[in-house]
């Protein structure tokens, strides 16, 4: 006999775990199938263990930085072993959090594969039995996976992805990474530190190119820096066996042939939809992925879509703002999704952040903005913590003056992109922005700092007017 449940999501990552505890809280009942651990790909191969890592670059690269300021310490010693195991206990802590939570709020776990039979219906297959749920309404949280190019050789040569590169055993001596956008450039900042050979072999003009262009000019500047060797407009066009190593044939803007051997290859281009899950759907697609309205409506009545099936921005944080939005219209609960104010960030050393339009993007909109950069080097706190390498720039409209978009560079801007995303999402101006007193010191003054001298600037512009 069939189990009955309101809602029934299938996967557990960000987007279908918010989801169903949302939907428990709104006094329904809820069935969470997930075919893996729950947390998703974010927080079992993706988010979570690359930011633990990134935090050992971080101390590694700190305790080199201290020897500048009179600390020294003696030879260091690192241990892949010690490093895997600190990001697997966070995972395990965290995975318990959730399973925690579900039971907290009566959700119905389920482990196995699900399968939606039809809009009322779905099978849950596990490793030695097939169960059938009956669901008012069905959410698809299933993710993605890594895009594996069709590039010749690539089948015959040993290659890691996003999803298996933190399982490695020991540290490469050397490493090519294909794709310089957000996930290659952080597994470059990792490698780097643990003083493997890093190559990033990017086909766009620059890395990270969905970034402000000074953003992405000074990430290179710095991981050049580390002795990662960069290289753009480089097209991959085969892969071959040299010994033990991967010979990666590229070809580069002018058509020179280039050649990068290493022990280890990571590739990283991208990501596509996983649609394991409905096969026996007739959903309307948009391009790769499933089409949905601003509810997170499918198609199908009563059917509704979340997170990286549905394209767009690709971010956990973005899958569970989708999943809080279906769970309410699932409940019954008009809600829609707002793309407004959507932060990115990039886990670098510098990390780079951002929320809105670069300066690029407004002007292509026909927008008239200005910008206003103010360099850390100018910022007491990062000065005194030994890194002044970044800067904060606001695009602001310039009748208005309000925030367009704003680009953080530098330490800690990933928590500080907030501020900017709050005052954007109030439709602040840069007016405000500049008496909004600040704690003295910190690096967040570098926003107040740009809005101070776009003000002084508007001041001095409106007198020479009159």
């Amino acid at each position: 006999m069939s189990k009955k449940y309101d809602l029934v999501i299938v996967g557990g990552g960000p987007g279908g775990y918010v989801a169903a505890l949302h939907a428990a809280k709104n006094g329904q009942k809820v069935a969470l199938i997930e075919a893996d651990h729950l947390g998703g790909t974010c927080l079992n191969r993706g988010c979570i263990p690359s930011k633990t890592l990134l935090r050992h670059t971080e101390i590694i690269e700190s305790i080199q930085e201290a020897k500048e300021w009179g600390i020294e310490t003696g030879e260091l010693r690192l241990s892949l072993d010690k490093m895997r195991k600190r990001k697997d206990d966070v995972i395990n802590k965290l995975r318990s959090g959730i399973a925690f939570l579900m039971k907290q709020d009566k959700v119905d776990v389920f482990n196995g594969l699900g399968i939606i039979e039809s809009s009322n219906a779905v099978k849950v297959v596990g490793q030695d039995s097939e169960e059938l749920l009956e669901a008012g309404k069905i959410i698809i949280a299933t993710g993605s996976t890594p895009v594996v190019p069709p590039i010749p050789g690539l089948d015959s040569v040993s290659f890691e992805t996003s999803d298996s590169i933190f399982d490695i055993k020991e540290i490469p001596e050397s490493i090519a990474i294909i794709g310089g956008g957000v996930i290659g450039v952080e597994f470059a900042t990792i490698f780097a530190s643990l003083n493997s050979r890093v190559t990033i072999i990017e086909m766009a003009d620059r890395l990270a190119p969905l970034e402000d262009v000074e953003a992405s000019k000074l990430l290179e500047k710095t991981l050049k820096k580390k002795g990662i060797k960069i290289l753009t407009s480089t097209k991959v066009e085969r892969f071959e066996k040299a010994g033990e190593k991967v010979a990666t044939v590229c070809t580069d803007k002018k058509g020179k042939e280039v050649v990068v051997e290493s022990s280890t290859l990571i590739v990283s281009v991208g990501r596509k939809p996983n649609l394991s899950a409905t096969s026996k759907l007739n959903l309307e697609m948009a391009g790769p992925f499933i089409k949905v309205n601003n509810k997170m409506e499918t198609s199908i009545p009563n059917v509704y879509a979340v997170g990286d099936v549905v394209g767009g921005f690709q971010l956990a944080h973005v899958a569970s703002a989708e999943g809080i939005v279906a769970a309410n219209n699932a409940s019954g609960e008009l809600d829609k999704i707002d793309y407004h104010v959507v932060p990115r960030c990039i886990y670098t050393l510098p990390e780079i952040a951002s929320v809105g339009l670069s300066e690029a993007d407004a002007k292509a909109k026909g927008l008239n903005v200005r910008t206003e950069k103010f360099d850390h080097a100018g910022n007491g706190k990062s000065l005194a913590a030994g890194d002044t390498t970044g800067f904060t720039k606001i695009v602001y409209d310039e009748k208005l003056g309000e925030i367009i978009g704003v680009t953080m560079v530098g330490q800690h801007v990933t928590e500080m992109i907030s501020e900017a995303s709050a005052f954007m999402y109030l439709e602040g101006t840069v007016e405000e922005a500049a008496k909004m007193i600040h704690p003295h010191p910190s690096v967040v003054e570098s926003f107040y700092e740009a809005a101070q001298n776009i003000v002084h600037k508007l001041k001095k512009e409106k007198k020479l007017v009159r």
